[in-house]
């Protein structure tokens, strides 16, 4: 005679609180994986997307902007823009140079409010501008490792899980001494839904991290390519042959 398994027996909800301590503590284990994968996602998700919008509102006004001092503080209400940032480590770098060039000049020779750079500053200011970038890039990558580890990791968890459960499930037959369906749907079923969970936690964490590297690497590409535009500005304002300028009267067209 077939045994039949009553159903409430097999639900996900039942078999999970009458699973074993081992299997609970799986469960939970991959459940903590999940909540911390959904709040990396969420987090990063929301912050690319204001930062994305500030990217480009801070580059529409940089190519309209006549000089850098606007530039600036327009850049300085910007929380989110990563290309904002690295205009002003650029920004905060030519500063320095132009105190220390002042510093070198006698009160006579420059008015009050007259600041001004050297064209052998701008390899400083490059070099400033690409560790900044390599910051935003450390920034922006922040806490993505998990999403890797999660991905990696969960399945091998719930893989470990159903392993337990089904060496628990022959366990029981050997001690039953018979092998009915009733004596082993439960623990197999109960072993399954820790492969399923393992999964569950897996798949947004893999699909999540690569959308978001991808993510990063078009911010790089665009702080790349703005790092480009910034220097190739202060570059065609310098030269040997031509004498230190204003910061204010740099064109930006």
């Amino acid at each position: 005679v077939q045994e039949i398994v009553p159903e409430n027996t097999l639900s996900v909800a039942n078999l999970m609180l009458n699973s074993s301590v081992m299997a609970k503590g799986v469960l939970l284990l991959l459940l903590l994986f999940s909540v911390v994968s959904w709040a990396i996602i969420l987090q990063k998700y929301f912050f690319f997307k204001n930062a994305k919008n500030e990217d480009r509102r801070f580059l529409a006004y940089f190519s309209k902007a006549s000089n850098f001092f606007n530039i600036h503080d327009y850049a300085r209400e910007l929380k989110y823009s990563t290309v904002a940032r690295i205009f002003l480590v650029g920004y905060r770098e030519l500063y320095v140079f132009q105190e220390m060039a002042q510093s070198k000049k006698t009160k006579s020779s420059f008015s009050e409010n007259e600041k001004f750079v050297s064209a052998r500053d701008i390899k400083g200011v490059s070099l400033a501008v690409n560790k900044a970038i390599n910051a935003e890039i450390s920034r922006l990558s922040r806490r993505l490792d998990f999403l890797a580890t999660t991905g990696s990791t969960t399945p091998f968890i719930g893989l470990f899980g159903t392993v337990w459960g089904i060496m628990t499930s022959f366990s029981a037959i050997g001690f039953q001494g018979s092998a009915s369906i009733g004596g082993v749907a439960p623990g197999i079923a109960e072993a399954l839904i820790a492969t399923a969970g393992g999964l569950v936690a897996a798949i947004p964490a893999v699909i999540f991290y690569n959308y978001l590297s991808d993510k990063i690497r078009a911010f790089t590409s665009d702080m790349d390519d703005f790092s480009n535009d910034f220097l190739y500005l202060l570059e065609k304002n310098f030269s040997k042959d031509v004498s230190p300028v204003q910061i204010t009267d740099l064109d930006l067209i």
